[in-house]
């Protein structure tokens, strides 16, 4: 076993594993990486087809974003943004409230201007909860504010976030320490049972046969807190797609007919966009044999198709929440950063004179970290050129067009894909919609498969994960999907 292998298993705690099946045998060791592909301590190279767990935006030792990091450490690393200002920070914070502010949106929205800056997806919905929290009890809206989720969310593992979240596997264990949060129906129309089609060789969403009851739980929901007496203070939500409960799509329209019911009954609005912003929510839902769609506002504006699509999964509906949870891809999946967008109404709450003890009395030791500061502005920067929408939007088709052919399958039982996301749901029999036993780890079993082949991702339980970096070729993704092709193979074959 390699030197380095060793010292893992010696000392090395890794997240969401089953330590006794990790010590069993020898961990892939990664070493260096370059663009899409990584290679490991033995030179065995692969395709990083999950963009090292949904984080990396342009590859890996991406020139620019290098550069940046390298200039900003011949000035300084790091001071405390502990009654100290800095410039990276700053400027950082201005492009993001610009970009989270498109002349698409409503103009009735709050626009978001503030930002408060954290460590990681969890920290910034810790933000969020708290800033909800109190904004709603400061403005009279609830004495104690409850929150409303969607079933399968997973949010983050600080207490507050794992609070929000609703995967029994991931959150159980740990409800003697949490607080209560309400949960809703999440539209999964793959396995919804209130859509009558049969299963077919295409998207759920597509042939779906429903009368939107997902739509009317939510509102039976908000009108049954509103009854009790104590309206829900805000209603939290992945938009488009939910990433841990399984690669969830939501089917166009849920996402705003949802967030205006729950406009309608005062709740704010708090939007997990950790995995889904920056881009990863691409052009609009492919369906076969159509190209990436400009989404509608910039259809009836007459907007080039050049233009960059939103960079946030919000405004593909043109949904504009009071606050917006960004991590992952902030710095382009170089440094753990995040981020808390909210209005200047929640901002105003928590002004007063010092003596008021009005301060929102939370932080990190590295909120506002320069190096981290100065990747994010150059991936924005990347991100927002007209000369990274093409190759985005290639990708996109190339990524659709392949992930076609694993439909011959009989145990796919589910393709689904926002963007530069895909989930492949893993069945027994597709015309059933028979799942496998989580003790059988069905999705392990052929990402193992997929590792000896050169091919690194992570299932979601029985579904496969795909999340390219945007800087993937399209020989390199046709090769990604072939390669789970085979791998699925060889899974029926052990059957």
């Amino acid at each position: 076993m390699n030197a380095l292998a060793k010292l893992d298993h010696r000392y090395v705690w890794h997240p969401f594993t089953q330590m006794r099946d990790w010590l069993k045998r020898e961990p892939i060791v990664i070493m260096k990486g370059k663009g899409a592909r990584l290679w490991d301590a033995k030179g065995r190279e692969y395709l990083d087809a999950n963009s090292s767990i949904w984080t990396n935006l342009h590859g890996h030792q991406h020139p620019r974003i290098n550069a940046a990091i390298r200039r900003q450490l011949g000035k300084i690393a790091h001071s405390s943004a502990l009654g100290l200002a800095n410039e990276p920070a700053s400027l950082l914070a201005e492009k993001l409230v610009a970009a989270a502010n498109p002349p698409a949106v409503a103009p009735s929205s709050s626009p978001l201007r503030k930002v408060f800056f954290s460590d990681d997806g969890s920290t910034a919905m810790e933000v969020a909860l708290k800033l909800a929290y109190e904004y709603a009890r400061r403005t009279d809206r609830s004495h104690k504010p409850k929150f409303l989720a969607l079933d399968g969310a997973y949010h983050g593992d600080t207490v507050g976030a794992v609070s929000l979240g609703h995967i029994d596997l991931f959150h159980k264990a740990y409800a003697g320490l949490l607080f209560k949060t309400d949960k809703v129906m999440a539209p999964y129309c793959y396995r919804c049972p209130f859509n009558r089609a049969k299963p077919e060789r295409a998207d759920a969403r597509d042939y779906r046969k429903c009368n939107w009851e997902c739509v009317g739980k939510v509102e039976q929901k908000f009108a049954a807190q509103k009854k009790r007496g104590n309206p829900y203070g805000a209603f939290v939500f992945e938009p488009l797609m939910q990433g841990a409960a399984g690669m969830i799509p939501q089917p166009a329209g849920w996402l705003s007919r949802a967030t205006e019911i729950a406009r309608s009954h005062g709740a704010l609005l708090i939007a997990d966009e950790v995995m889904t912003g920056f881009g990863r929510t691409g052009f609009g839902a492919l369906r076969e044999g159509e190209r990436p769609r400009e989404p509608k506002h910039r259809q009836e504006s007459g907007l080039a198709r050049t233009l960059a699509p939103p960079l946030f999964a919000c405004h593909h509906e043109g949904v504009q929440p009071d606050f917006m949870a960004l991590a992952k891809g902030l710095t382009g999946g170089y440094l753990p950063m995040a981020a808390t967008l909210t209005t200047q109404a929640v901002f105003d709450a928590f002004l007063g004179e010092y003596e008021e003890f009005k301060t929102f009395f939370h932080g990190h030791s590295f909120t506002g970290n320069q190096l981290g500061a100065a990747a994010g502005l150059t991936s924005l920067d990347m991100l927002q050129a007209a000369g990274s929408v093409r190759p985005r939007q290639q990708l996109e088709q190339t990524l659709h067009d392949e992930l076609q052919t694993l439909w011959r399958c009989p145990n796919v039982g589910d393709i689904r894909r926002v963007g530069l996301v895909a989930g492949v749901e893993l069945v027994r029999d597709w015309r059933t919609r028979e799942p496998f036993d989580l003790r059988e780890r069905a999705g392990i079993r052929v990402c193992d498969a997929l590792a000896k082949r050169g091919v690194l991702t992570r299932p979601v339980g029985n579904v496969i994960v795909l999340v390219p970096p945007y800087c993937t070729t399209s020989a390199e993704a046709r090769r990604m999907v072939a390669t789970l092709g085979e791998a699925i193979a060889d899974f029926a074959k052990s059957l």
